[in-house]
């Protein structure tokens, strides 16, 4: 009887124990239980991720219309084909992220650093580049004219002018 009575406890006792230590861990630390994984999601409109270090999280193909990111470190993360349609990007650092395909139109890009981002058909039409730093940054000849012509401002954290940083003539 000792021996039953010793498994329907343990049986009972052990996942009981393990779900209120799992508890605790999310209640003392919450961002453990956010998945940074936003791959082809579509995250509310005004998803507000400013200030934050965003650099183990992926928003491939994620939606994220009139989305907050300012000041945001999104240091090589992946924003491949994703939706960022007015967002408000303002002092968020995208130095090797991957924006090829991005739609970064209306997206406000003022003082921001794309230092070395992956970009070859990222639409920006409508973006405010004011301040921005394009520096080693590879456009298409079309959209680098047109981020010409709108092109101004010195990045206050790298000190570089947009308009050098893009080569515009």
């Amino acid at each position: 009887m000792k021996l039953n009575f010793r498994r329907i406890i343990t049986g009972l006792l052990l996942p009981a124990l393990l779900v209120a230590i799992s508890l605790v861990i999310v209640s003392i630390y919450p961002a453990a239980a956010l998945a940074d994984d936003f791959t082809k999601a579509t995250l509310p409109n005004n998803a507000d991720f400013s200030g934050k270090d965003l650099t183990t999280y992926e928003f491939t193909q994620a939606t994220v219309r009139n989305g907050k990111f300012v000041n945001s470190n999104l240091t090589g993360v992946s924003l491949i084909g994703g939706n960022f349609d007015s967002a408000d990007m303002t002092g968020a650092n995208m130095t090797n992220a991957l924006l090829d395909t991005a739609r970064l139109t209306r997206t406000n890009l003022t003082n921001a650093i794309l230092v070395g981002a992956f970009t070859s058909v990222t639409n920006f039409d409508g973006a405010i580049i004011d301040g921005a730093d394009f520096t080693d940054v590879l456009l298409r000849k079309d959209i680098k004219m047109k981020l010409c012509k709108v092109a101004k401002g010195t990045n206050p954290t790298t000190g570089r002018d947009t308009r050098e940083t893009l080569e515009c003539s």
